[in-house]
């Protein structure tokens, strides 16, 4: 090891002395090798859905008559003061990106353990329109899309499927509303390439369904393409 890399590992160890990583769910600090959650909160606070090996489970009826997926799945159960919420919350509004990439990695992780992404060519995240992906600098959904890719081996595209206007937000909205509201709010361009392909559409949480059916509607209009569905949180 070399006098640089030395003074490099000194430099880090009182950065983490000085200012510990902590545990975003028990906020302890945080050993070298873990990221986010300590290995206890991952394995017992994360409330998994193990979806992944049920084919007709509840996020994939979500979708049953109302849009064709090949295959639907969720992580963790999103509730109401829940630890997924409080993530969710640090990724989106208190700029903690690497949340995103974290969650992402550890759905990436269980549905490799099945070999559940056989057969899809690329993950595509739903987009931000530009004004809100300005706004916060970043969109969550295509850092959790990232995490994803990297551990599955697939290319993330994030410029084929995009927002044709902005959308009220969907929060205080009926099931009927969030449809309309968001019937047509989505595009694609430059198609050619991606004929046939089999797309994994990524969300952060799956409510209604209304804005995944709308992406999944507008990508349905390249020609021979299959979808499938994951996200991260599932509410009911």
């Amino acid at each position: 090891m070399s006098f640089s890399d030395n003074i490099k590992d000194l430099g880090e160890g009182l950065s983490h002395l000085l200012y510990p990583r902590l545990c975003e769910g028990c906020s302890k600090p945080l050993l070298a090798e873990e990221e986010v959650l300590c290995l206890n909160c991952n394995v017992f606070s994360l409330p998994r859905t193990a979806y992944h090996h049920i084919a007709e489970n509840e996020t994939f009826m979500r979708f049953a008559g109302r849009v064709p997926v090949v295959r639907a799945t969720s992580f963790a159960y999103f509730t109401a003061e829940g630890l997924l919420q409080h993530l969710l919350h640090q990724l989106k509004y208190n700029d903690k990106k690497e949340v995103g990439t974290y969650l992402g990695k550890q759905l990436g992780y269980d549905l490799q353990q099945l070999n559940w992404h056989k057969g899809i060519d690329y993950i595509i995240p739903v987009p931000l329109h530009p004004e809100k992906e300005a706004q916060r600098g970043y969109n969550q959904t295509q850092l959790i899309a990232e995490g994803m890719g990297d551990v599955l081996q697939l290319q993330v595209i994030k410029d084929l499927l995009y927002r044709t206007r902005h959308t009220e937000s969907q929060t205080q909205k009926t099931r009927e509303e969030r449809i309309n509201n968001m019937s047509g709010a989505f595009a694609v361009k430059n198609t050619t390439p991606y004929e046939g392909k089999h797309f994994l559409l990524i969300d952060d949480v799956l409510t209604t369904g209304a804005t995944l059916e709308a992406c999944a509607n507008a990508l349905l209009t390249i020609l021979n393409v299959s979808i499938s569905i994951a996200t991260v949180g599932v509410a009911n």
